[in-house]
């Protein structure tokens, strides 16, 4: 057997990943090639191809064959399971072992209710409810804010995630973001207009409101309902994403055709203006 012929078939059926020690024959030619740095040794034992040494799924994928008790959580978690999107510096684990630092991996020992963790493609991550929770509070919510609008989470999941996880240092905090959430944000400056309406003492509004027309299903970010006004925020990313620019013109054509009057505010206004955005509400449900 060539030892060489042996490791390029063994990272083609493994998925990527050698395990040195279910190979202790090929321990020295696994020893040349990371010399030579034709193999990464990514974690103590585990060996991978230059290429893919930075490939996040195949760090997670590396670490459950490192430690298959381990839960992936966090930003890494949130990469995997609902927002590839994130940031992601490191992957961060719980295991039942003292780990010591490595480079690209932070491990903590924590205990995961078993209802709180998730088989995804193969890998053991904390269910977004939990994921929500660990990334958010009150500056920086939108690991919550995308969760609630991909409905990966409900309000209730939420809530059962922080009641198993009662223990938790922080969870003051995230009792408050639960609390600041409570009527469903879908993006962070929705979270401000919610702040806005409820601190002037505004009632009777209803958000992520259905409205059904021809073409398909719309949802209002904030509707008065019985006086058919709609508040449309328009976010951060709406400024750079023309596919979300286009849908929410055809969204407002819908309702404008089927009585509703529509007010549209943007991040800046809401951040900068708050005093104006709430006296235009006010003048429009007066009228």
């Amino acid at each position: 057997m060539n030892p060489q012929h042996e490791i390029a078939r063994l990272l083609k059926t493994s998925g990527g990943v050698i395990l040195g020690r279910e190979h202790p024959d090929l321990e020295d030619a696994l020893t040349r090639l990371v010399a030579r740095q034709q193999l990464v040794r990514i974690l103590p034992g585990v060996l991978v191809s230059p290429d893919r040494a930075r490939d996040p799924e195949l760090r997670m994928r590396a670490l459950a064959r490192w430690d298959p008790d381990a839960v992936i959580t966090g930003a890494a978690a949130a990469w995997m399971s609902y927002w590839p999107e994130v940031r992601l510096e490191t992957i961060e684990a719980t295991s039942r072992w003292q780990r010591r630092p490595q480079r690209g991996y932070t491990f903590s020992r924590r205990r995961i209710p078993p209802e709180l963790v998730i088989e995804h493609r193969g890998l053991r991550l904390t269910a977004p409810s939990l994921t929500a929770l660990d990334l958010a509070d009150l500056d920086h919510t939108d690991a919550l804010d995308i969760a609630l609008r991909t409905r990966v989470v409900t309000l209730d999941s939420l809530h059962e995630a922080l009641r198993l996880t009662s223990r938790r240092a922080g969870n003051g905090d995230r009792r408050k973001v639960l609390l600041d959430s409570r009527d469903a944000p879908w993006s962070r400056a929705e979270r401000v207009g919610h702040r806005l309406l409820r601190t002037a003492g505004i009632t009777g509004w209803l958000t992520n409101y259905p409205v059904v027309d021809g073409a398909g299903l719309y949802y209002i970010d904030i509707a008065f309902a019985r006086q058919k006004l709609a508040i449309e925020i328009d976010g951060r990313l709406h400024e750079n994403d023309l596919g979300q620019f286009e849908s929410d013109r055809w969204r407002q054509n819908a309702l404008v055709l089927q009585g509703w009057r529509v007010l549209r505010f943007t991040w800046a206004m809401l951040r900068d203006h708050p005093e104006q955005v709430i006296r235009a509400i006010r003048q429009a449900l007066a009228a």
